[in-house]
């Protein structure tokens, strides 16, 4: 998972006690220069500061603060931000999405805190003031875009609170309990009420099922000896057994994990052939193939070779594709004070279900002076209410096949490629290929906040690339109007693209759909989020092509006036 990176160093100084606070836009970011000119674009210098006076006031703290959070998003974007962005910086200056608003805004808080610890006396009462101003405003998209999940107050969770205590017992602090949530199975409710920064679970070190446990295990002689064999792949083949074990330090955890994960791994075929005509169907089919694969190339050697480390009872392919689904539905990326990434599995913390407005975002580094892993919230989350982590920048698709949900709410992540050839589209004056993606993609085009002239509601860099493919044809003695030609012209393919789509995709027609099996109602939600989408970029074209008419209409007439006066 995403490790905090730290984007802020603020100074103090300067005629009357001047705060000087730094949000810097790291030069190791790999967006950088794209970041950098929209932070050039609006007069900022990717390595400036905001100014603030120990005299000011309310007043002028609100615009300082949206200078601060200006500087914060763009600092924050990710290349899905960016790429339906484009290049007008006024699509950055307010709010981009839910990730990126919270991302920005704790950034904010978190260099006003550091100045408040650091500050000389007489300035403590503005940056407080600052402080206050930004945590209302983290309260108020909260209450704005925070989910509500309804908790089953009569549903047993013995196992569950049986691993909890074992977890508080072996040093975990958590100020969360589990409980069942509609629609999402078991989750993790807070039993008070917390705060921005607080610590909702801290999980020590000797509690992290990771590779290292693999390395004191009498499989790990035998293992390290195949050939290209991944640390991943051994703590599976670890797991499968593990779980088995009576007297394993982690038996309560694997105790309390389901028999059955529901992924899109363990999709059946009517939930293949609900999912007919997406890509979502060959992503699955050829996940469960690799895995297939995998498996094979291990059993039933293993077994043959080494029966008493390897019995054939514990690693059929039934529990080989459970395990995997444990895996990829559970672990955690967390990078350890030695420097390594390993992926893990963290008891407790698998309990925390996903959002896209999530109360924590950052969790994925051992702390080095408590030696444990620490989740803080981002966001307030009141007593009673139901704590979400962010699993990360996944699209719906992602989700369905490895974790077996879709998000409640509209993800900026479902995204839909493209199949354009990027490498058809060349400079007109140099000759040389010119394009800042590798590829394009459509969303709904319900995020997008600009919907007039040129625009349309549909990504700047698509459109940017349709119009590379067209230009040559442009006339130079009516401009204007062979322009909005082009447009209508580009609107009319892409209409015609997306119509296509929507009817490979076909409908989603089920006569028996309330009794369905589980995953065929989850093949048909997504089915149902894919037709939504494209339909959206289709009335985003017929949106555009009436706005164009409109414009040629008045080209026209004042074309025909001009010859009339002529």
């Amino acid at each position: 998972m995403d490790v905090n990176k730290e984007h802020i160093e603020p100074q103090n100084g300067g005629i009357d006690d001047d705060i000087l606070i730094v949000l810097e836009l790291p030069e190791n970011d790999h967006l950088f220069e794209k970041k950098k000119k929209l932070l050039q674009d609006i007069g900022h210098d990717p390595k400036g500061h905001v100014t603030l006076k120990s005299s000011s006031t309310p007043d002028q703290l609100k615009p300082i603060l949206e200078i601060m959070l200006q500087r914060a998003r763009i600092i924050n974007l990710d290349e899905i931000d960016l790429y339906f962005g484009g290049t007008d910086v006024s699509n950055f200056l307010s709010f981009s999405s839910p990730k990126n608003e919270l991302e920005a805004l704790n950034l904010a808080l978190k260099n006003i805190d550091y100045s408040i610890c650091s500050c000389k006396p007489k300035t403590v009462n503005v940056l407080q003031a600052l402080h206050d101003a930004t945590v209302n405003l983290i309260h108020d998209f909260g209450k704005k875009f925070g989910e509500e999940t309804r908790v089953f107050t009569d549903s047993s969770c013995e196992k569950e609170k049986a691993l909890l205590q074992w977890g508080k017992s072996n040093g975990i602090d958590t100020k969360l309990e589990i409980a069942y949530v509609e629609g999402a199975g078991r989750g993790a409710i807070a039993r008070e009420d917390l705060n921005a920064g607080d610590i909702a679970l801290e999980i020590p070190e000797s509690l992290l099922i990771s590779e290292k446990l693999v390395h004191e295990s009498e499989m790990f002689p035998l293992l390290e000896k195949i050939e290209g064999i991944l640390p991943e792949t051994m703590l599976l083949l670890w797991s499968m057994k593990e779980k088995h074990n009576c007297n394993s330090k982690f038996k309560l955890y694997f105790d309390t994990l389901p028999l059955e994960f529901n992924t899109g791994l363990s999709f059946k075929v009517n939930a293949f052939m609900a999912l007919d005509g997406t890509s979502l169907l060959e992503e699955i089919v050829d996940a469960k193939e690799h895995l297939r694969t995998q498996y094979e190339e291990l059993f039933p050697l293993l077994c043959h070779k080494h029966p008493d480390v390897f019995p054939p009872d514990f690693y059929t392919w039934e529990q080989f594709l459970w395990t995997c689904e444990l895996w990829y539905s559970n672990s955690m990326k967390v990078m350890f004070n030695d420097g390594k990434l390993m992926t893990c599995l963290i008891p407790v913390a698998g309990f925390l279900n996903h959002s896209t407005c999530p109360h924590i975002m950052h969790y994925g580094k051992l702390d080095p002076v408590t030696n444990s892993l620490k989740f803080p919230l981002s966001r307030p989350c009141h007593a009673g209410e139901e704590c979400f982590l962010s699993y990360g920048s996944f699209s719906s698709s992602h989700l369905l096949t490895f974790y077996g949900f879709l998000p409640r709410r509209d993800n900026p992540y479902d995204v839909i490629p493209l199949d354009i050839d990027i490498a058809l589209v060349e400079d007109c004056e140099d000759g040389e290929l010119k394009c800042d993606w590798n590829s394009q993609m459509v969303r709904g085009s319900w995020f997008a906040n600009n919907h007039g002239i040129f625009n349309y509601g549909l990504p700047p860099p698509l459109l940017d690339h349709l119009r590379k493919t067209k230009s040559s044809t442009l006339q130079k003695e009516n401009q204007v109007r062979d322009k909005l030609e082009i447009e209508l012209e580009i609107l009319g393919d892409l209409c015609s693209t997306s119509e296509g789509m929507l009817e490979t995709i076909g409908g989603t027609d089920f006569d028996d759909r309330e009794t369905s099996s589980w995953d065929v109602k989850l093949a048909l939600d997504f089915k149902d989020l894919q037709r939504r989408i494209i339909s959206s970029v289709i009335e985003s074209c017929n949106a555009g092509r009436k706005l164009l008419e409109s414009e040629l209409g008045k080209s026209t007439l004042q074309q025909g006036n001009g010859d009339i006066l002529s």
